[in-house]
């Protein structure tokens, strides 16, 4: 797709409940990360329309036929659907790219493909997850039978809003469940054109539902819903703890909870081809200008490739040019608000006054579009307690760390409080098996980093990075619960 008019893209606005847009006065100014314009004004849920939401889903669940569907026929109608995403490629990824971080090349090339394959990836597994015959007594059957779990709540994040909504809908509705969605307000209209093409795919009415509005109001208010069996949830740690707490008082109820990163790569001085290497290296922190959370952000070299790497690392930043997310061939995002780059801003600084180095980078690009765009950052740091090696900035802000041996690298690599994902470079085989097995971290990439389209493998945190996983067949399996049968077969 060309590049395209912002102003002239209708958005699908309001909640979208029970199969219908249902429109109401807009009080949440919605804003354009590449230009900082106030494009739509978003109703925000209270708590009578999440329960609204809830209760479409509870008489889906109940009264349509979904969770009894026969599984083949439940993953036609998620074929259908993805069919149907497919087709609506330049209208979903224009949504996406408007309001979002995301250019409008990527959101084509990657995230509505990506969003309906995620579809069919779980759509295969409604008739193969169906529970297990026990081994028990000669006279006796003993079994496990797989269930939905009812209403699922999902809190999808703004920076990758069509991705995301695939990893929390799709094995949800796979399973049987019906889904009340709320996406970030930042980001909040392809969800509801995802909820509109699932009824054309001949989905219920009410299996998939979408509230808008804030997470302190209609994020806590479908965290405590009596009526919802369980919340998954993607993004920040203070944010996740705040789910799971809400789920807690309320249930307890079961939750999947993707959060925080400050992922390290470990580079070795004998990586075979060191062009290739800093070109991975870059794209991890660059890539949607490092607001990802799996974002390779602390970068540990052994001392030999230091200053060859960080040269190569400075020709590529150098290269990145900021760009209109509606513009075909940007390259670069713009941070996702003003607050945003506020708080790259301010941990830069205090990681300066703590005594990092500033290589490169270090301010805002000066444009006149309105947007906020970051440049490419590379601080030297010394300490691991200095502010940009133990803060998530979810910015593009690399620190650099040396190291002169392989116990040394994975010292350096251990964070007291993130374990969600780390790169491994190097030649040797058995190195990088060792680093494997060692880094406490949910995901480990080795000569390589970033996310694939690799549904099977599932993705989550250690330590405070998260509960749960989401992709693979751990995803599906966490929508269900399993009732135990113990027939007596003595005549």
């Amino acid at each position: 797709m060309a590049s395209f008019d912002p102003d002239r893209i209708s958005l699908p606005g309001g909640h979208y409940i029970h199969g219908r847009l249902v429109r109401e006065t807009g009080t949440l100014p919605v804003s354009r990360p590449s230009d900082g314009k106030v494009y739509a004004m978003l109703p925000s849920a209270d708590a009578g329309y999440v329960d609204a939401a809830v209760d479409s889903a509870r008489r889906a669940f109940g009264g349509s036929d979904w969770a009894r569907r026969p599984p083949r026929d439940r993953a036609r109608a998620m074929r259908r659907w993805a069919d149907l995403i497919e087709a609506d490629i330049d209208y979903l990824a224009a949504l996406e790219s408007l309001g979002s971080t995301r250019p409008i090349d990527q959101a084509r090339a990657w995230d509505v493909p990506y969003t309906a394959e995620g579809i069919r990836f779980f759509a295969e597994f409604a008739d193969k997850c169906g529970g297990e015959v026990a081994a028990t007594a000669h006279d006796h059957l003993g079994m496990q039978i797989a269930e939905p779990l009812g209403v699922v709540g999902a809190i999808a994040p703004w920076n990758f809003p069509l991705s995301m909504t695939c990893w929390k809908v799709a094995p949800a509705l796979a399973a049987g469940n019906t889904v009340v969605l709320k996406p970030s307000e930042m980001t909040p209209f392809s969800a509801v054109r995802l909820a509109t093409l699932a009824v054309e795919a001949g989905i219920p009415p009410g299996v998939f539902n979408v509230i808008q509005g804030s997470g302190p109001v209609a994020g806590e208010a479908l965290c405590r819903h009596p009526g919802v069996a369980k919340v998954t949830f993607t993004g920040s740690t203070g944010t996740g703890r705040a789910v799971m707490r809400a789920c807690a008082e309320t249930g307890p109820k079961p939750v999947t909870l993707e959060l925080g990163g400050k992922s390290p790569q470990l580079v070795f001085a004998d990586v075979p081809d060191l062009e290739r290497t800093a070109q991975t290296l870059a794209a991890a922190i660059t890539g949607n200008a490092g607001q990802v959370c799996v974002a390779g952000s602390r970068l540990l070299v052994e001392r030999p490739l230091l200053e060859p790497l960080v040269e190569r690392l400075r020709q590529r930043f150098a290269t990145l040019e900021p760009g209109l997310t509606w513009h075909a061939g940007t390259r670069f995002s713009p941070l996702i608000s003003d607050a945003q780059a506020r708080r790259v801003e301010t941990i830069v600084s205090r990681a300066r006054e703590a005594g990092a180095e500033l290589l490169t980078g270090g301010t805002r690009f000066d444009t006149e579009s309105g947007g906020c765009f970051y440049r490419p950052t590379i601080l030297q740091v010394g300490a691991s307690d200095n502010p940009a090696v133990r803060e998530e900035i979810f910015g593009p802000v690399l620190t650099i760390q040396a190291f002169d041996d392989e116990e040394e690298a994975l010292g350096l690599a251990e964070h007291e409080i993130y374990g969600l994902a780390a790169g491994v470079h190097t030649a040797d085989l058995g190195r990088a098996l060792r680093a494997v097995r060692r880094l406490s971290a949910g995901t480990v990439w080795v000569n390589r980093y970033g996310r694939s389209r690799d549904y099977i493998l599932p993705t989550g945190g250690y330590k405070r990075s998260g509960i749960g996983r989401d992709l693979g067949r751990a995803a599906y399996e966490a929508n269900l619960h399993h009732k135990s049968v113990l027939i007596d077969l003595t005549p």
